[in-house]
């Protein structure tokens, strides 16, 4: 099977996953909001939150883990595997270890002065935040699995998963709803049972399925390996803390100026452009082992050519979701919410445009990770990542509008990040940067001037209406082809598209 091929299978795979657990997950909110009260489910979600900054930790050490193991896996060293594998384990079930430690020894200052929660449920609070400390361990643990499966590009296997675990959290709500003893407790218990089951399904099909899952790790132990994997993942972690420190960091600059409506306002952006980058981020999930894959191969032309057309066309996806809301933002708001919070137009609208700067040198990052050296990287990117905050404070100092929250991030975020990234995807792999403006930029900047100029002129003559949104989404959606055809597309990439095309529909020749 074509790499193209291989790409939009496993991405049709992810997309219908993302699909059907959307829907589970949305009916499986509702009914346990109904079943625990507002404040039971509200207490879950405070306790959860307090264990919630450690994600990006386990997401850290993911990347590196997937990095190390899609390169072995282009390398086609059986060994290698093998050894990545045991030393990966040893080193998640050690992080489980620290976690729980530190976890446990917040417990008591979190409970007696920071968190707010009535007396008559404080134990069970304390009984869901063990229990949500069990399910961080195990989720931490699981790490190396699913780094294994999509090192060998399962996305079938993996969306199954998810699939699965969503049934899981909706039979748990079902549980909780006939339960007669206390429903926060067996909520919070239930749900720290699901890691553990996942764990358990990944670890049996991986050690049926895959020879490298073998568990000796006397055997395999390999200083030099432990010693790439905690240099790459502690710069990692670099880039990381940076990010969470902005996203928290600008949430409370903004908080301390101009109170929790602008929060409100915020945090609907946010929500809005977390749904949409969730489709690009699928897409990215089935190319990025391929292009680590191809730098362990040593093929690293073809790997600059993936790079280049996954950061194009996850960009273009992107794109044909924004451009619509962008232009029937304050339309789509009033749809979705019955009272809009001051600003919330324009953080959506900026929010959007940083995510569409910020994707089109998405999988360039992935080629820089695939080197393997990221320490000058990880520290200049990790500067881009801090600026926003500082500059924003000054602003705001200054007098600035709200709007000042914005263009920090979209000058040093997007389009200082993207340049640490274009600069290093040069050094490593020797991208052109020319190559990003003639087979990324341009192509992307005349598909969006495009969809936005027809998209307007076609909003400028209709009043607002769900018809008028889905014709818009019609206009655009046509102008976006027609421009992707004529400006988006090289010429290998109209013959790929051409003949997937015509093995869907079997045209006769």
């Amino acid at each position: 099977m074509s790499t193209a091929s291989r790409i939009i299978k496993n991405t049709g795979f992810l997309y219908i996953k993302m699909g059907i657990t959307v829907l589970i997950s949305l009916y499986t909110t509702r009914l346990i909001l109904s079943t625990l009260g507002a404040s039971d489910f509200g207490i879950f979600n405070i306790v959860g939150g307090a264990i919630a900054m450690l994600g990006f930790l386990n997401s850290t050490m993911a990347n590196a883990t997937q990095r190390f193991m899609s390169y072995a896996e282009g390398e086609g060293i059986l060994l290698k595997k093998i050894q990545i594998f045991n030393v990966s384990f040893l080193l998640h079930i050690f992080i489980s270890i620290i976690t729980i430690i530190l976890l446990l020894l917040v417990m008591y200052p979190l409970f007696h002065s920071i968190l707010v929660i009535e007396p008559t449920r404080l134990k069970a609070a304390q009984i869901i935040y063990l229990c949500l400390i069990a399910s961080t361990a195990f989720t931490i643990i699981n790490v190396p699995y699913d780094a294994i499966i999509n090192a060998h590009e399962n996305m079938l296997y993996f969306a199954l998963v998810g699939i699965f675990e969503s049934i899981l959290k909706l039979i748990v709500a079902f549980a909780c709803l006939y339960t007669s003893y206390d429903k926060l407790i067996v909520y919070g218990f239930l749900m720290a049972l699901i890691p553990f089951i996942t764990l358990s399904i990944m670890k049996i099909y991986c050690h049926k399925h895959y020879e490298e899952c073998v568990f000796h790790p006397v055997r395999y132990w390999n200083p030099t390996l432990v010693k790439k994997i905690a240099f790459f993942s502690g710069w990692n972690f670099l880039t990381a803390v940076s990010s969470l420190i902005t996203f928290q960091g600008i949430g409370i600059v903004l908080n301390h100026f101009f109170g929790t409506i602008l929060n409100a306002a915020q945090g609907i952006a946010n929500q809005l452009n977390g749904q949409l980058s969730s489709l690009s981020a699928n897409m990215m999930k089935a190319l990025n082992p391929i292009i680590v894959k191809n730098a362990g191969k040593k093929n690293i032309e073809l790997m600059n050519s993936i790079t280049i057309s996954g950061s194009k066309f996850s960009t273009f996806l992107i794109l044909f979701f924004a451009v619509p809301c962008i232009i029937e933002m304050p339309y789509i708001l009033n749809l979705w919410l019955k009272s809009v919070p001051d600003w919330t137009v324009v953080f959506c609208r900026l929010q959007l445009l940083q995510t569409i700067i910020c994707q089109m040198a998405n999988s360039i990052s992935t080629a820089v990770y695939a080197q393997g050296n990221i320490k000058m990287y990880a520290i200049y990117k990790s500067i881009m990542n801090l600026l926003p905050v500082l500059l924003t404070y000054i602003c705001f100092v200054a007098g600035g509008s709200p709007i000042w929250l914005y263009i920090p991030m979209i000058i040093f975020w997007a389009i200082g990040g993207n340049l640490v990234i274009i600069y290093f995807g040069n050094k490593s792999s020797g991208l052109n940067i020319s190559r990003f403006f003639e087979g990324i930029f341009f192509p992307v900047s005349l598909v969006s001037l495009i969809m936005f100029i027809s998209g307007s002129i076609f909003s400028s003559f209709f009043s607002d209406s769900f018809i008028h949104l889905i014709l818009l989404i019609v206009v655009t959606t046509f102008s976006m082809l027609f421009s992707i055809f004529l400006f988006g597309l090289t010429k290998s990439e109209k013959v790929i598209v051409h003949n997937y095309i015509e093995n869907i529909f079997h045209f006769p020749k």
